[in-house]
């Protein structure tokens, strides 16, 4: 069970947790839209990247959808995911050389969404992981 009961607004766990403001929710909810469409980088590309995210951010509702899918991989999936790899080590202390990496395959316009998605994608597996937000099942099970 997580930290706090969950409010009456939202569609989701996660979405119920931040309901209780509902203000910030509509806000979170409405950034997290935009971030994960189709933009400069697919939603694709995006979710394997998330995938990869959460496997370390500690929050198991975020785990629970899945690991990153490595059958999915172009060479702009794999230089993402290996940029979200990195950053998981280095705390967002991204050293040029990884940079230059990134620019040798992405546009500055993919990068910057990269980047806004991963710190953003970090932000909201951190407030699950803060408020213990489980699965579904777990709920049960607690």
């Amino acid at each position: 069970m997580a930290r706090v009961k969950e409010s009456g607004i939202g569609d989701t766990p996660f979405q119920r947790l931040l309901g209780h403001n509902p203000e910030v929710m509509l806000g979170w909810v409405q950034l997290g839209n935009v971030l994960e469409k189709d933009g400069h980088i697919t939603a694709e590309l995006k979710e394997q990247v998330r995938r990869t995210l959460a496997q370390r951010n500690g929050c198991e509702y975020c785990k629970a959808k899945g690991k990153p899918d490595p059958e999915k991989f172009d060479e702009k999936t794999s230089i993402a995911v290996g940029f979200a790899e990195v950053f998981l080590m280095q705390k967002g202390d991204i050293p040029d050389s990884i940079f230059s990496v990134l620019q040798e395959s992405l546009t500055e316009e993919e990068i910057s969404e990269l980047v806004a998605f991963i710190s953003f994608t970090t932000a909201s597996q951190y407030f699950g992981a803060m408020m213990k937000l489980k699965t579904e099942g777990d709920k049960i099970n607690s």
